[in-house]
């Protein structure tokens, strides 16, 4: 073999044992690096970190209600939905998730969930023509109007108490009460439970869309069903002997 011979084999051989190397077990590829909690920014990733549990996979609802309900998201601003995730809803199950209010997230961690959920479940137009009652109350409500509301309206599926009947769960049991303020009454009572089979506000009489100061009412009346101990089915006398 001549010279130039050798060097084009030493060549090839030592490109070979290159490649070899940037293969070899144990050795990180490209773009494998592990990101630092703090620098994850994938909607998909922090989505299932954080949210999934309680909102269910892609948003499907869960223990807590569904983010990729398009009803949610037209009436929820993004301010709102920013600001929940962030430091959560007082009253609620839902824990703040932001740093600054004792949560794993950046700032900027929670803007990519938030404008997430809008963009990739959101349908722009979805209430066009439709007067959908606002997230938050214009007025105070009236219990025994609520009272009349929710028979006229939710009855027929959770029976005449709120204890529950052939379609619907018990919502007026003390437990579920002490996990759901006031606002989320009002979210579940607007936008329903659909992954639940639960009507919006528009479903529960065909027809016959529920008012703002009916949304309001029903929710008040819910309110006054709570337990002032809950969870307690028996009073312990203050003589009992152990």
């Amino acid at each position: 073999m001549n010279r130039l011979g050798h060097r084009w084999t030493f060549a090839v051989l030592g490109a070979m044992l290159l490649a070899g190397c940037s293969a070899s077990p144990g050795r990180p590829r490209a773009n494998s690096e592990t990101l630092a909690p703090n620098d994850v920014l994938d909607f998909g990733t922090l989505y299932a970190d954080n949210c999934s549990a309680c909102h269910g996979a892609e948003g499907k609802g869960g223990a807590a209600i569904a983010l990729a309900d398009p009803v949610y998201l037209a009436i929820v601003d993004d301010a709102t939905l920013h600001k929940i995730i962030s430091g959560g809803l007082s009253g609620t199950a839902m824990p703040a998730f932001a740093q600054s209010a004792g949560g794993m997230l950046t700032d900027k961690q929670v803007g990519v969930i938030a404008s997430n959920i809008r963009s990739v479940w959101g349908k722009p137009g979805i209430l066009d023509g439709a007067n959908a009652p606002s997230y938050l109350p214009k007025t105070a409500g009236e219990v025994s109007r609520g009272a009349a509301a929710f028979k006229t309206y939710c009855a027929s599926c959770h029976g005449p108490d709120g204890r529950g009947g052939a379609k619907g769960s018990n919502i007026t049991d003390d437990s579920f009460l002490a996990l759901v303020n006031d606002q989320a009454l009002r979210t579940m009572v607007i936008v329903g439970r659909p992954e639940l089979g639960a009507p919006d506000w528009r479903g529960d009489d065909p027809g016959k869309p529920m008012s703002e100061q009916e949304v309001t009412d029903v929710v008040a009346w819910l309110a006054s069903q709570r337990a002032p101990n809950p969870g307690q089915p028996y009073s312990v006398p203050s003589n009992t002997q152990h």
